[in-house]
């Protein structure tokens, strides 16, 4: 039987969360309303958008492309080089804390303004770099629509005593009905607002539920990226860390809350990828769909790599296009990376990571199909 959690709940479990794990009692209330002003406009510009707007009322979402995987694989600059170069658009951060065309065209210009008090200052890091005008994953859209998502999850739930996965768990609580039709009026949104005709998305989410999205959109295609966990779970942690840390100070908080949360997000990370890798061994996905992309691949052979995903999605490339390509090849071979993690200060060592993921190195990254 599927649990069901409301809106409110959720919305006072992480007031209580935030108050008692960071000492952020009045902040939250404050956010909160300015939240529900903000759901408020969204909520009458929609109604504009629908009333003015035909695409919205009548439309649908043809061919989307989707990026998906663990956060810190590579998902985002392929994300960003695919979008940069027109083969589609995303959703820009700002779009999606403001989902409606009429909002959009009203707010386009204070956007300068805007960009010094967004919550995106507290993600700027090394490792990924981001703005409201940043072409962002779709994930946070769920977040900022529902006070939902594997987000919550990642962020703030994962603090609370008891553990609440169960609460982002599509096979305990399946939100992908909802969740699929919001992001398909929200693509929608951001086609007209970008004046453009192909969506190009990303959804780490996806990687726990693939087969109901291309259910739910039969002519996806979905680009799905591979990176040794030995590097993608310690970048990812780094990542939401990293965040934490600038906004509340992570390092300095109660050593057992640290290493409860970082316990929880571990799981997360690797539940994500044994989810999606159940799902493609059992032949749940339908393989011509989804194209599997290696993180090495794409430092080593990019030009090679996206010679096939061209030819996966079906594109006609400009000669534009073909001579940035070898560019940004030399460019990925000439790479190094800057970062370096240390696991035991996630209270990890590489043999834990890697008998957690033994299965993505055997069917991924040192099977045939790895080479493929």
């Amino acid at each position: 039987m599927m649990i069901k959690i409301s809106f409110y709940k959720r919305l006072l479990k992480v007031y209580v969360i935030i108050g008692s794990t960071f000492g952020a009692w009045v902040s939250p209330i404050i956010t909160g309303i300015q939240l529900s002003i903000l759901r408020l406009l969204v909520f009458l510009g929609s109604i504009v958008d629908y009333i003015c707007f035909s695409k919205i009322r009548k439309g649908k979402i043809n061919k989307p492309i989707l990026i998906v995987g663990n956060p810190r694989s590579g998902t985002t600059f392929l994300h960003h080089y695919l979008t940069s170069h027109k083969l589609g658009t995303g959703s820009q951060l700002w779009q999606m804390l403001f989902p409606s065309v009429i909002l959009q065209k009203i707010i386009r210009p204070f956007l300068p303004f805007l960009e010094k008090v967004s919550p995106a200052r507290h993600h700027s890091t090394e490792a990924h770099k981001t703005s409201l005008q940043s072409v962002e994953t779709d994930d946070v859209s769920i977040l900022f629509k529902y006070l939902d998502g594997f987000f919550l999850y990642g962020f703030i739930l994962s603090w609370y005593k008891t553990n609440l996965f169960d609460w982002v768990d599509p096979k305990k609580r399946d939100t992908s009905s909802r969740d699929f039709d919001w992001l398909e009026s929200m693509w929608l949104k951001v086609l007209i607002s970008n004046n453009e005709d192909q969506i190009i998305g990303k959804l780490f989410s996806v990687s726990a539920n693939m087969p109901k999205f291309l259910n739910r959109f039969p002519d996806a295609k979905i680009l799905y990226m591979v990176r040794d966990p030995l590097s993608v779970i310690p970048s990812g942690l780094s990542l939401v860390t990293g965040v934490l840390d600038k906004k509340f100070g992570f390092w300095s908080l109660d050593k057992d809350k640290r290493n409860r949360f970082i316990r929880r997000l571990y799981r997360a990370l690797i539940e994500l990828l044994k989810r999606f890798h159940h799902d493609w061994t059992n032949d749940k996905i339908d393989k011509n769909k989804v194209m599997i992309v290696h993180f090495d691949r794409m430092m080593s052979d990019f030009d090679g790599l996206m010679n096939d995903i061209i030819q996966f999605l079906e594109i006609n490339p400009s000669e534009i296009l073909i001579n940035d390509i070898k560019k940004t090849a030399e460019k990925q071979r000439q790479f190094k990376s800057k970062h370096k993690y240390n696991l035991e200060k996630f209270g990890l060592t590489n043999q834990q990571i890697k008998d957690d993921c033994k299965m993505i190195y055997d069917t991924f990254l040192n099977s045939n199909e790895a080479h493929q």
